[in-house]
Protein backbone atom coordinates (compact mmCIF):
# COMPACT_ATOMS: atom_id res chain seq x y z
CA UNK A 1 0.00 0.00 0.00
CA UNK A 2 1.15 3.58 -0.59
CA UNK A 3 1.89 5.98 2.24
CA UNK A 4 -1.12 7.99 3.41
CA UNK A 5 -1.18 11.62 4.52
CA UNK A 6 -3.93 13.36 6.48
CA UNK A 7 -5.59 16.43 5.00
CA UNK A 8 -6.11 18.60 8.06
CA UNK A 9 -8.59 20.83 6.28
CA UNK A 10 -11.09 17.99 6.62
CA UNK A 11 -9.71 15.64 9.29
CA UNK A 12 -9.61 16.35 13.03
CA UNK A 13 -11.58 19.58 12.51
CA UNK A 14 -12.96 19.38 16.06
CA UNK A 15 -9.51 20.63 17.11
CA UNK A 16 -7.71 23.93 16.45
CA UNK A 17 -5.52 23.65 13.36
CA UNK A 18 -2.26 23.63 15.28
CA UNK A 19 -3.47 20.70 17.42
CA UNK A 20 -4.52 18.65 14.40
CA UNK A 21 -0.86 17.91 13.66
CA UNK A 22 -0.43 16.02 16.93
CA UNK A 23 -3.76 14.25 16.44
CA UNK A 24 -2.70 13.08 12.98
CA UNK A 25 0.61 11.85 14.34
CA UNK A 26 -1.15 9.99 17.16
CA UNK A 27 -3.35 8.28 14.55
CA UNK A 28 -0.27 7.04 12.71
CA UNK A 29 0.10 9.59 9.90
CA UNK A 30 3.65 10.64 9.07
CA UNK A 31 2.62 13.43 6.69
CA UNK A 32 -0.15 16.01 6.55
CA UNK A 33 -1.63 18.56 4.15
CA UNK A 34 -3.58 21.74 4.87
CA UNK A 35 -5.72 24.10 2.82
CA UNK A 36 -5.18 27.61 4.18
CA UNK A 37 -3.25 27.58 7.49
CA UNK A 38 -1.88 31.10 7.11
CA UNK A 39 -3.38 32.56 10.30
CA UNK A 40 -1.22 30.13 12.30
CA UNK A 41 2.25 31.69 12.69
CA UNK A 42 4.78 29.79 10.62
CA UNK A 43 7.13 29.24 13.55
CA UNK A 44 4.32 27.64 15.58
CA UNK A 45 3.35 25.37 12.71
CA UNK A 46 6.93 24.31 12.08
CA UNK A 47 7.42 23.57 15.78
CA UNK A 48 4.30 21.39 15.82
CA UNK A 49 5.44 19.50 12.73
CA UNK A 50 8.95 18.99 14.07
CA UNK A 51 7.92 17.92 17.55
CA UNK A 52 5.49 15.36 16.13
CA UNK A 53 7.90 14.12 13.44
CA UNK A 54 5.39 14.91 10.70
CA UNK A 55 6.08 16.21 7.19
CA UNK A 56 3.93 18.97 5.68
CA UNK A 57 3.27 18.07 2.06
CA UNK A 58 1.34 21.00 0.69
CA UNK A 59 -1.04 23.91 1.07
CA UNK A 60 -3.32 25.91 -1.22
CA UNK A 61 -2.92 29.41 -2.57
CA UNK A 62 -5.44 31.83 -1.02
CA UNK A 63 -8.72 31.86 -2.96
CA UNK A 64 -8.95 35.64 -3.35
CA UNK A 65 -12.09 37.42 -2.20
CA UNK A 66 -14.19 34.54 -0.88
CA UNK A 67 -17.05 36.87 0.04
CA UNK A 68 -17.31 37.86 -3.63
CA UNK A 69 -17.29 34.23 -4.74
CA UNK A 70 -13.63 33.75 -5.60
CA UNK A 71 -12.24 30.23 -5.49
CA UNK A 72 -8.74 30.79 -6.79
CA UNK A 73 -7.13 33.40 -9.03
CA UNK A 74 -4.73 31.62 -11.36
CA UNK A 75 -6.86 31.66 -14.52
CA UNK A 76 -8.54 35.03 -14.04
CA UNK A 77 -7.39 37.67 -16.59
CA UNK A 78 -6.72 41.04 -15.02
CA UNK A 79 -5.93 39.63 -11.60
CA UNK A 80 -2.42 38.43 -12.26
CA UNK A 81 -0.83 40.60 -9.58
CA UNK A 82 -3.23 39.24 -6.96
CA UNK A 83 -2.38 35.70 -7.97
CA UNK A 84 1.35 36.33 -7.73
CA UNK A 85 0.84 37.84 -4.27
CA UNK A 86 -1.04 34.69 -3.30
CA UNK A 87 1.80 32.55 -4.65
CA UNK A 88 4.35 34.58 -2.73
CA UNK A 89 2.39 34.15 0.49
CA UNK A 90 2.03 30.40 -0.07
CA UNK A 91 5.64 29.77 -1.05
CA UNK A 92 7.08 31.93 1.72
CA UNK A 93 4.89 30.31 4.37
CA UNK A 94 5.39 26.83 2.92
CA UNK A 95 9.15 27.20 2.81
CA UNK A 96 9.18 28.42 6.42
CA UNK A 97 7.34 25.32 7.63
CA UNK A 98 9.12 22.84 5.36
CA UNK A 99 6.22 22.17 2.98
CA UNK A 100 7.06 20.43 -0.28
CA UNK A 101 4.33 21.76 -2.60
CA UNK A 102 1.83 24.53 -3.21
CA UNK A 103 -1.50 23.94 -4.94
CA UNK A 104 -2.16 26.87 -7.30
CA UNK A 105 -5.93 27.25 -7.62
CA UNK A 106 -7.26 28.28 -11.03
CA UNK A 107 -10.57 29.88 -10.04
CA UNK A 108 -14.03 30.03 -11.55
CA UNK A 109 -14.36 30.89 -15.24
CA UNK A 110 -17.40 31.07 -17.52
CA UNK A 111 -17.18 28.61 -20.45
CA UNK A 112 -17.06 31.39 -23.06
CA UNK A 113 -13.94 32.83 -21.38
CA UNK A 114 -11.98 29.58 -21.34
CA UNK A 115 -9.44 30.52 -24.02
CA UNK A 116 -8.28 33.70 -22.29
CA UNK A 117 -8.33 31.89 -18.96
CA UNK A 118 -6.02 29.17 -20.24
CA UNK A 119 -3.48 31.67 -21.54
CA UNK A 120 -3.59 33.50 -18.23
CA UNK A 121 -3.19 30.32 -16.21
CA UNK A 122 -0.22 29.15 -18.28
CA UNK A 123 1.57 32.50 -17.92
CA UNK A 124 0.83 32.67 -14.19
CA UNK A 125 2.03 29.11 -13.60
CA UNK A 126 5.36 29.81 -15.28
CA UNK A 127 6.04 32.55 -12.76
CA UNK A 128 4.67 30.48 -9.88
CA UNK A 129 6.83 27.50 -10.82
CA UNK A 130 9.94 29.63 -10.99
CA UNK A 131 9.21 31.13 -7.57
CA UNK A 132 8.47 27.71 -6.09
CA UNK A 133 11.67 26.29 -7.55
CA UNK A 134 13.65 28.89 -5.60
CA UNK A 135 12.22 27.32 -2.44
CA UNK A 136 12.68 23.74 -3.64
CA UNK A 137 8.91 23.27 -3.93
CA UNK A 138 6.55 21.70 -6.45
CA UNK A 139 3.52 23.45 -7.94
CA UNK A 140 0.38 21.31 -8.05
CA UNK A 141 -2.72 21.96 -10.13
CA UNK A 142 -5.93 20.07 -9.37
CA UNK A 143 -8.90 19.32 -11.62
CA UNK A 144 -12.05 19.92 -9.54
CA UNK A 145 -15.47 18.58 -10.45
CA UNK A 146 -18.29 20.81 -11.67
CA UNK A 147 -20.91 19.24 -9.43
CA UNK A 148 -19.23 20.54 -6.28
CA UNK A 149 -17.74 23.66 -7.84
CA UNK A 150 -19.53 24.77 -11.03
CA UNK A 151 -17.36 26.62 -13.56
CA UNK A 152 -14.07 25.75 -11.88
CA UNK A 153 -11.68 26.32 -14.76
CA UNK A 154 -9.47 23.26 -14.33
CA UNK A 155 -11.76 20.23 -14.39
CA UNK A 156 -10.20 17.34 -16.34
CA UNK A 157 -6.94 15.46 -16.09
CA UNK A 158 -6.26 15.88 -19.81
CA UNK A 159 -6.72 19.64 -19.54
CA UNK A 160 -4.26 19.74 -16.64
CA UNK A 161 -1.69 17.70 -18.59
CA UNK A 162 -2.01 20.03 -21.58
CA UNK A 163 -1.47 23.09 -19.40
CA UNK A 164 1.58 21.51 -17.77
CA UNK A 165 3.00 20.83 -21.23
CA UNK A 166 2.50 24.48 -22.16
CA UNK A 167 4.06 25.73 -18.92
CA UNK A 168 7.19 23.70 -19.57
CA UNK A 169 8.45 23.57 -15.99
CA UNK A 170 9.52 20.26 -14.45
CA UNK A 171 8.21 21.19 -11.01
CA UNK A 172 4.57 21.55 -12.12
CA UNK A 173 2.49 18.42 -11.52
CA UNK A 174 -1.11 17.24 -11.29
CA UNK A 175 -2.81 16.74 -7.96
CA UNK A 176 -4.89 13.73 -8.98
CA UNK A 177 -7.91 13.75 -6.71
CA UNK A 178 -9.73 10.49 -7.35
CA UNK A 179 -12.97 11.88 -5.94
CA UNK A 180 -13.10 14.80 -8.39
CA UNK A 181 -11.88 12.74 -11.33
CA UNK A 182 -14.37 9.94 -10.76
CA UNK A 183 -17.25 12.43 -10.76
CA UNK A 184 -16.08 14.30 -13.86
CA UNK A 185 -14.55 11.49 -15.93
CA UNK A 186 -14.23 8.09 -14.27
CA UNK A 187 -11.77 5.53 -15.69
CA UNK A 188 -9.39 6.16 -12.80
CA UNK A 189 -6.92 3.32 -13.29
CA UNK A 190 -6.36 4.14 -16.97
CA UNK A 191 -5.83 7.81 -16.22
CA UNK A 192 -3.40 7.01 -13.42
CA UNK A 193 -1.41 4.87 -15.85
CA UNK A 194 -1.56 7.36 -18.71
CA UNK A 195 -0.56 10.41 -16.67
CA UNK A 196 1.67 8.94 -13.97
CA UNK A 197 4.70 10.91 -15.14
CA UNK A 198 2.95 14.23 -14.45
CA UNK A 199 1.14 13.23 -11.24
CA UNK A 200 2.70 14.78 -8.17
CA UNK A 201 0.15 13.83 -5.54
CA UNK A 202 -2.95 11.63 -5.24
CA UNK A 203 -5.98 12.20 -3.01
CA UNK A 204 -8.90 9.92 -2.10
CA UNK A 205 -12.43 10.13 -0.72
CA UNK A 206 -15.57 8.08 -1.15
CA UNK A 207 -17.76 8.79 -4.16
CA UNK A 208 -20.38 10.20 -4.03
CA UNK A 209 -20.41 10.95 -0.28
CA UNK A 210 -16.84 12.30 0.07
CA UNK A 211 -16.69 10.39 3.36
CA UNK A 212 -14.13 7.74 4.42
CA UNK A 213 -12.71 5.84 1.44
CA UNK A 214 -14.10 2.50 2.66
CA UNK A 215 -17.55 3.16 1.13
CA UNK A 216 -19.00 4.20 -2.20
CA UNK A 217 -18.48 3.30 -5.84
CA UNK A 218 -14.66 3.37 -5.99
CA UNK A 219 -12.64 0.38 -4.78
CA UNK A 220 -9.68 2.22 -3.35
CA UNK A 221 -7.80 -0.94 -2.45
CA UNK A 222 -7.63 -1.61 -6.18
CA UNK A 223 -6.56 1.97 -6.84
CA UNK A 224 -3.80 1.68 -4.25
CA UNK A 225 -2.59 -1.64 -5.68
CA UNK A 226 -2.53 0.00 -9.11
CA UNK A 227 -0.34 2.77 -7.72
CA UNK A 228 1.97 0.14 -6.22
CA UNK A 229 2.15 -1.72 -9.53
CA UNK A 230 2.93 1.52 -11.37
CA UNK A 231 5.77 2.30 -8.97
CA UNK A 232 4.15 5.47 -7.65
CA UNK A 233 6.46 6.77 -4.95
CA UNK A 234 4.42 9.67 -3.63
CA UNK A 235 1.84 10.01 -0.91
CA UNK A 236 -1.92 9.45 -1.05
CA UNK A 237 -3.83 12.18 0.73
CA UNK A 238 -6.86 11.30 2.85
CA UNK A 239 -8.96 14.31 1.89
CA UNK A 240 -12.42 13.26 2.97
CA UNK A 241 -15.19 14.52 5.24
CA UNK A 242 -15.52 12.06 8.14
CA UNK A 243 -18.89 10.53 8.91
CA UNK A 244 -18.34 11.40 12.58
CA UNK A 245 -15.24 11.85 14.73
CA UNK A 246 -12.14 11.41 12.62
CA UNK A 247 -10.67 8.79 14.98
CA UNK A 248 -13.81 6.68 14.80
CA UNK A 249 -13.54 6.36 11.02
CA UNK A 250 -9.88 5.35 10.68
CA UNK A 251 -10.51 1.61 10.53
CA UNK A 252 -9.69 1.66 6.83
CA UNK A 253 -6.17 2.88 7.61
CA UNK A 254 -5.20 -0.04 9.85
CA UNK A 255 -7.07 -2.56 7.69
CA UNK A 256 -5.36 -1.48 4.47
CA UNK A 257 -1.93 -1.47 6.09
CA UNK A 258 -2.47 -5.16 6.91
CA UNK A 259 -3.70 -6.01 3.39
CA UNK A 260 -1.93 -9.30 2.53
CA UNK A 261 -2.43 -8.76 -1.21
CA UNK A 262 -0.51 -5.49 -1.19
CA UNK A 263 2.67 -5.53 -3.20
CA UNK A 264 4.44 -3.68 -0.41
CA UNK A 265 4.73 -4.17 3.32
CA UNK A 266 5.18 -0.41 3.73
CA UNK A 267 1.72 0.35 5.01
CA UNK A 268 -0.46 3.31 5.69
CA UNK A 269 1.48 4.41 8.73
CA UNK A 270 4.98 3.99 7.24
Amino acid sequence: MPRFSANLGFLFTELPEIDRVAAAAAAGFKAVEMHWPYHVPAEEMRRALTSNHVTMLGLNTPVGNAAAGDFGLGALPGRESEFQQAVEQSVSYGHAIGATAVHCMSGLVAPDAASAAESTFVANLKLAADRAAQAGMTVLIEPINHRDKPEYFLHTVEQAASIIDQVGRRNVKIMFDCYHTQIMQGDLTRRLKDFLDVIGHVQIAAVPSRAEPDEGEVDYRTICRTLDDLGYGGWVGAEYKPRGRTEDGLGWLSAWSRDPSSSSTQGAVA
